[in-house]
């Protein structure tokens, strides 16, 4: 399925969803994802939900605002109620809040169930872990991850939908992962990251043209901490400038993204001394090496060995709200038209009440641009 490109919004909305309506969701929710897993099997359910586009066109149809931030965690939620593990052979894991912390158990209890080997179920706890690690620590754009949602099918294929909160300024960045399409978890792994805002700064270390900074850090945490410590020193003299001194940055976040950061993580790094990581992989997955740390030696590769972080933000869009002038970009019709005729498919074979099928259709339609009506 190509990627789709455009813009989603996603500022965060108040409030739950009424009982009675999350029941309909769930319903539906249900009736749609068994035809997709009977018809096209459980590989292209993950890769739909990868989609960023599909995954919010399946929110409105469930009966969300196409640009609401809850869209992506009661989604989620309508998911896991509506999945019988044992039935469709796919376990949806881990949630908003504390419920992401229960996702290893949780992976570790369907994968049992699937009958996974302790070696494959291992790995999947470590899929779970480096998304979650990327998104909130080597990338750096103001959105730490209050929501964490892993899917897995039998086969040990799995999907990521996660969601970060800016509280500044009331934005949400949904990041979309797809086993498929992962070739290493810290170089440019994401199918998408979904969001409105795009900062002026923002620390990207997946990025390819992060990877003499990536080599570097990695160089720089294999050495003694002691000598860490005095090139840090070297760098952050009393009066000494910061990057921001030299770019035009006004937001407060960009300002602490460009500065030395105060507090580095001496023990994590102590921790990596031991270890000897043998790649960046390694090096993020040791525990403590946190964004300050990420940071800190990233910029001491900038700063002292001449390799840069790329310090572009990587968000990616989802849906374009273009104008007959293209602005900000033309919609993908050929995209929206693909997500709207399978949903429609799916919607007239779903097991599901009549009236549910007139609303999920209705509101469907409601999606349509003019030139492709249902």
């Amino acid at each position: 399925m190509a990627r789709v490109v455009g813009v989603a919004e996603l500022p965060l909305h108040r409030g739950a969803v009424p009982r009675w309506l999350f029941r309909r969701m769930v319903s539906l929710a249900g009736g749609i994802v068994a035809v997709i897993v009977d018809e096209y099997g459980r590989d292209e359910l993950l890769r739909r939900l990868s989609s960023p586009f599909w995954f919010q066109a399946f929110g409105c149809v469930l009966g969300f605002d196409w640009h609401s931030s809850g869209l992506t965690t009661v989604v989620s939620a309508a998911l896991r109620e509506a999945l019988k593990p044992e039935e469709l052979r796919v376990a949806v894991c881990g949630g908003k809040g504390k419920a992401s912390r229960k996702t290893p158990e949780e992976i570790l209890s369907f994968g049992e169930l699937f009958g996974l080997s302790e070696s494959h179920i291992d790995s999947l706890q470590y899929a779970s872990r480096m998304s979650a690690k990327v998104d909130n620590t080597a990338i750096q754009a103001g959105y730490p991850l209050y929501h964490h949602v892993f899917v897995f099918t039998e086969d040990g294929n799995w999907v990521v939908v996660q969601q970060g909160m800016n509280v500044d300024d009331g934005t949400a960045r949904r990041y979309h992962w797809l086993s498929e399409r992962v070739e290493s978890f810290v170089v440019e792994p994401h199918s998408a990251i979904v969001g409105d805002t795009v900062r002026r700064v923002a620390l990207d270390m997946t990025a390819r043209k992060s990877e003499g900074c990536r080599k570097v850090s990695v160089d720089l945490a294999k050495e003694d901490p002691k000598r860490l410590a005095r090139l840090l020193s070297s760098v952050r003299p009393p009066g000494q400038k910061s990057l921001a001194e030299w770019v035009d940055v006004k937001d407060s976040y960009e300002v602490q993204l460009l500065r030395m950061p105060r507090r580095i993580n001496w023990e994590a790094l102590r921790r990596a001394y031991e270890t000897q990581p043998r790649n960046y992989e390694e090096l993020l997955g040791i525990r403590g090496i946190g964004p300050a740390t990420v940071r800190g030696l990233a910029l001491i590769s900038e700063l002292i060995y001449g390799e840069p972080p790329s310090w572009k933000d990587p968000v990616k869009y989802s849906f374009a709200f273009g104008g007959k002038d293209g602005v900000p970009r033309p919609i993908d019709r050929k995209a929206l038209d693909e997500a709207i005729k399978f949903l429609k498919e799916a919607i007239q074979q779903a097991k599901i009440n009549e009236k549910e099928r007139l609303h999920a259709l209705k509101r469907l339609k409601s999606l349509a641009p003019k030139t492709a009506p249902l």
